[in-house]
């Protein structure tokens, strides 16, 4: 029951002392608020829109873009943690540190929006503009959206807790949902809050319009609705806010906000992202636990495959690592949940499934070109899919792509040999299955 996720606000961290476990049991915190007296007003209000961005964070910094790659073969183990080993080898417990911590992070942003969703539309500050109202409650259900979409690819169809968790019978009986219901809330939600958000201006580390539309045109494509998926692709792609920058190193390495960012997140260096830890030797101060694997190595250093994108990778031979992040020098780089290089590649993909073969060449060549790359041999249909797909592998070589993508087009069992569909899917925790009656495991673990 994602134990039971009761959110307050921490107001004073003091800790009590308690004369006896009956008296511990018996009073109300003192240092803690509960969420229906916490948003009040616009501070509060504000304050609650960005915790639920950061949960995001939390969730994205490590645990889900490495549940994103790890199991793929792109990244390989090279450190001494457990957890990273069973994920490149696909053999993941219920009790994996990283599925676990992704899983419960997500359910905890999702209860947090879940408060902002139910308290906001009461709130009654003159200073809380109906405008400004609306774009926290818009943010508040594409976070929602964003949170199930993640839980769907990853774990399958999930429960579906859409109030706020105030105690435990207020999350009993809910049973799992199938993936489709899952991803139908997501379109619920994706729906509102573009009614809800304003139209583009500057900001890409919070949402808006183009921001709904682009995580619709993926989800289209992850439920094979490529007519849908084409056109808000296409919706995005037309708005002359984002474009290609090149050469292709420069969204990463001027990182903040550049115009082929349509949504990251943002840290700094009070809240920073040490995702790069992970990939830098100890010579420059890393772990070294994630390292590109020498398949996609080869590919990014050939220059027909790879082009401009081997910036990707620095050191050499045996010491080859991954460079997307920690650009600054700072652990203040971006997380980077949707570039504009993906909506070309979605309606790529969109168009070659409804036999658009000219179309879907013209976007995979935008992307071969911005790389340095010929224009695409590629003339069937089968042809120009798996063009696509290798395009996709090497383009978001370590964002969280290459192993849903093999899930979704049902092509994990051929690249990397994991035949047994049960571990297409990541297993549910086992303190959850444990503690709800309602949560049932995923076949297989």
């Amino acid at each position: 029951m994602k134990q039971i996720y009761i959110h307050y606000i921490l107001l004073l961290a003091v800790a009590l002392s308690v004369a006896s476990c009956k008296k511990y049991l018996d009073e109300k915190p003192n240092n803690q608020i509960a969420a229906e007296d916490a948003i009040v007003d616009v501070g509060t209000a504000r304050a609650a829109i960005i915790g639920a961005y950061d949960g995001v964070q939390n969730y994205y910094a490590i645990n889900y873009t490495t549940l994103g790659i790890m199991p793929a073969d792109n990244v390989v183990f090279n450190g001494t943690l457990n957890q990273y080993l069973q994920l490149d080898q696909n053999a993941i417990p219920a009790d994996n540190v990283m599925t676990v911590a992704a899983f419960q992070g997500i359910y905890k942003t999702i209860n947090a929006v879940n408060n902002i969703i139910t308290r906001v539309p009461s709130v009654t500050d003159p200073l809380l503009t109906s405008t400004e109202k609306n774009q926290i409650l818009g943010e508040g259900y594409f976070i929602r959206a964003l949170c199930y979409f993640d839980l769907g690819r990853g774990w399958g169809g999930v429960q579906l807790e859409l109030k706020p968790t105030t105690d435990i019978s207020s999350i009993k009986g809910i049973k799992r949902s199938t993936l489709d219901q899952t991803y139908d809330q997501v379109l619920a939600d994706l729906t509102q809050a573009e009614q809800l958000l304003p139209e583009d201006n500057t900001t890409r580390n919070r949402a808006q319009k183009s921001t709904v539309r682009a995580l619709r045109a993926r989800l289209h494509l992850y439920r094979s609705q490529w007519a849908d998926a084409e056109t808000y692709a296409s919706q995005v792609i037309s708005n002359t806010k984002y474009s290609l920058v090149k050469p292709y190193k420069t969204f990463f390495t001027t990182p903040f906000q550049t115009t082929e960012s349509v949504f990251e997140l943002a840290y700094s260096t009070n809240d920073r992202n040490t995702f790069w830890n992970l990939w830098y030797p100890s010579s420059a101060g890393g772990q070294y636990t994630l390292k590109p694997s020498d398949a996609l190595g080869a590919k990014l250093n050939n220059a027909a495959i790879g082009g401009s994108r081997n910036t990707l990778i620095a050191g050499t031979n045996s010491n080859v690592y991954g460079v997307l992040y920690n650009t600054t020098s700072t652990s203040t780089d971006p997380s980077y949940l949707i570039r504009i290089a993906e909506l070309y590649l979605i309606r790529a993909e969109a168009r070659a499934e409804q036999n658009n073969l000219t179309g879907a060449a013209a976007d995979l060549n935008i992307i071969r070109n911005r790389a340095g790359l010929q224009p695409t041999t590629a003339t069937t249909q089968a042809d120009l899919l798996q063009a696509i797909e290798n395009e996709n592998s090497v383009e978001f070589a370590f964002e969280a792509h290459r192993w849903f993508d093999l899930v979704r087009t049902k092509r994990a069992g051929t690249v990397l040999g994991l035949t047994n569909t049960n571990y297409w899917l990541f297993p549910i925790p086992l303190s959850d299955v444990l503690s709800d009656p309602d949560v049932t495991q995923n076949p297989g673990y």
